[in-house]
Order: structure tokens, then sequence, then C-alpha cells
């Protein structure tokens, strides 16, 4: 009962505890008290933490003048590098161009060397026709020469045609025929050219010349193809017989 009493008394008495009322102050007004003093307080660490990089040798200013020129380097860098590949990639071109006209050139050459060398050949031959000419027959074959070409199966055939003393000023009119006689998987094979299937059909072939004419033909072969011989015929325009033909025999160059 005791401590009920003295509870009460110090409740309402004189000494008891006093009630202080105080004004509500809304949150939004409180953070606009505040927001201030952090922000003060935020400019002064950062400006502690600038002062410090200063007071340690690093300057911020100068080193974003150092960035921005080290851009400018690169950007002039990447600028001088492609002008540079371009030029480069020119002078290869040039390069394939001159290295590709050198071998034009030097074929040509040697195709001019060759047909010098036929025609030094052609004319020590006329140079000679007047005095065997009354002992020739009215066409004939001259220099027949069958060699194997750059390509496995591939033949070059090179000749010379020439009428007669008699006959020339006449315009003869024919055709060529090459006979191959050639061994394949040991069984004797006879081939003709032109073929008659050839989509070129016997034009290539054809003969017209009042004087002389040269050959120069290729005919192509299966490579594993043993070769033995090959005739020459030369026929007249209409007529079933040859009027010429020569035949070489060969050696294969597989054998």
């Amino acid at each position: 009962m005791a401590p009920l009493i003295r509870r009460f008394r110090r409740k309402f008495s004189i000494s008891a505890t006093k009630l202080a009322v105080r004004p509500h102050v809304a949150w939004y007004v409180r953070w606009g008290l505040a927001l201030p003093f952090v922000v003060v307080i935020g400019w002064m660490v950062w400006w502690a933490y600038d002062y410090g990089l200063e007071l340690a040798g690093y300057h911020r200013g100068q080193a974003e003048k150092e960035l921005a020129e080290l851009r400018e380097r690169v950007v002039l860098l990447e600028v001088d590098n492609g002008k540079l590949a371009n030029e480069v990639a020119a002078y290869e071109r040039q390069m394939q161009i001159e290295r590709a006209a050198d071998v034009e050139v030097g074929l040509q050459m040697k195709n001019l060397n060759d047909e010098n060398t036929r025609l030094k050949e052609d004319l020590l031959f006329f140079q000679n026709l007047p005095l065997t000419g009354s002992r020739e027959a009215e066409l004939s074959i001259h220099r027949l020469k069958i060699e194997p070409d750059n390509l496995p199966g591939e033949y070059h055939c090179r000749m010379l045609l020439v009428q007669s003393v008699q006959q020339r000023g006449r315009e003869f009119r024919g055709s060529l025929q090459l006979v191959v006689n050639a061994e394949l998987d040991g069984e004797k094979v006879v081939l003709q050219f032109p073929e008659q299937d050839s989509q070129l059909g016997e034009e290539p072939y054809l003969l017209s010349f009042k004087y002389y004419q040269r050959i120069d033909k290729v005919f192509r072969l299966p490579p594993e193809m043993k070769i033995e011989s090959v005739q020459v015929r030369v026929y007249e325009r209409g007529a079933s017989e040859p009027k010429t033909k020569q035949t070489v025999d060969l050696i294969d160059p597989l054998t």
C-alpha cells in the first residue's frame, strides 16, 4: 500500500516530471535544413581530397590537358596510319602491275624470238626453193615437227606447206587432217583431228593459200595415252584422197 501512495504523490505532486510540448516539423523541412550542411561538408571533403592530391604532386587540370593532348596525338597517328596503309596498298598494286607487265613483256619477247627464228628458217628454206623446185611435187610438207607441249597429253604440230614453182599463183583450197596412232591400256588406238564431234568443226583445219602456209596446231590426248606416230594428210577441196601426206614416228616421253 505504501508504494502506491508514494507513486501517486510523485506523479501528482509539485515535484512531478514536467511535460514539454514541441511543435511538429515535417520531414522535408528537416531535410531542407540539413541539405546545406551536407553540401558544405561534401564540398569540404572534396576540397580536402583535391588538395591532398596537389600536395602529392597530382594536378587535375594539367592531367586533363595532357590527356586531351594524348587523345589528339592518337587521332593524328590513326590518320597517318591510314594514309600509310593506303600508300603501301598502292605500292603493292603498282608492284603487282609491274611484275605482270614484266611477265607479259617476257612472254612477248619469247614469242618474238620464236617468230624470228621461224622467219629465218622460212627465209633460208625459200632461198633454196629455186634449186629444188623442179623436183618437188605440186604440194609438199616441210619441216614437220610433233613435240610435247607444256601440259600432259598436249602436243604441238608445226609444218610448212609449199606449192611447187609450177603451181605458185594458183590458190590452193583444202583441209588438213592429223591421224594419231597411239596405245591406251595395252590396246591400239587411232584418233583423227579434227574430231567428228568437235564443236568447231573443220574450220580451224581449213587451208587457203597461193604460195605457202605455215601450220601451227595443238591437239590434246589423254595423259596416260602413249603416242606412237602422227600422220599429216592434206586434202584438196572435194577430193577423197590426200594430195600429200607425211608420217612422223614419236617416242612418247612417258615411256
